[in-house]
This record gives structure tokens, sequence and C-alpha cells, in this order.
């Protein structure tokens, strides 16, 4: 980090910490299959969010804003595509559809 701003600094500890925090979501709807007490519309606009933060750091042309949101924007995404898939495995499941659930 020798010769690097300060301001990158702080980018690249900011990024690192709200990227990992997302970790143990997506281990915990991985493992689980869990998706009961994720909020689609929440999940929905803090991927939006997180895409705008993306092209904000591709047009600034700044690094740690482009790896953080970058793997942050894959995680949300996965977190969503898991709240979609396993949220209608289980909506089939509790209809008697176990054909479907399993799909």
């Amino acid at each position: 980090m020798a010769g690097m701003q300060v301001s990158d600094v702080l980018g690249y500890i900011a990024g690192t910490l709200t990227t990992v925090s997302l970790l143990p979501q997506v281990w915990r709807t991985w493992r689980t299959r869990d998706v009961s007490g994720i909020s689609l519309k929440m999940y929905s606009i803090f991927t939006l969010g997180i895409a705008i933060w993306l092209a904000y750091g591709i047009a600034l042309k700044q690094t740690p804003m482009l790896l953080a949101n970058g793997t942050s924007l894959v995680l949300a995404l996965c977190v969503l595509a898991m709240k979609l898939r396993f949220g209608r495995m289980a909506k089939a499941q509790r209809a008697g559809k176990p054909d479907m659930a399993r799909a």
C-alpha cells in the first residue's frame, strides 16, 4: 500500500468490509435454502443501488469502487436468484406439487 493515497486505502477497507458483510447471508441462504426472512423488494432495490454504485465507479475510474461494487453486485445477485428459486420451490411444496419443488 506504499504510495497509495489515503482515500484509496479507505476505499479498499470500506469496500472490503461492506462486500464481506454479504457473505454470511449468501452462505446461510445457500446452506439452508431458507429465504423466508429475505425481502425481495429490499434486495432488489439494494442490488440496483450496488449496480449504480458500480456504474459510478466505472465513470470515475476508481478501482476500489469497481472491485467492491463488482463483487458485491455478484453476491447480491446470488441472494436474489436464491430468493426467487428457493421461494418458488417452497411455494410449490406448500401447494403440494413436489415435482415442481425439485425443478
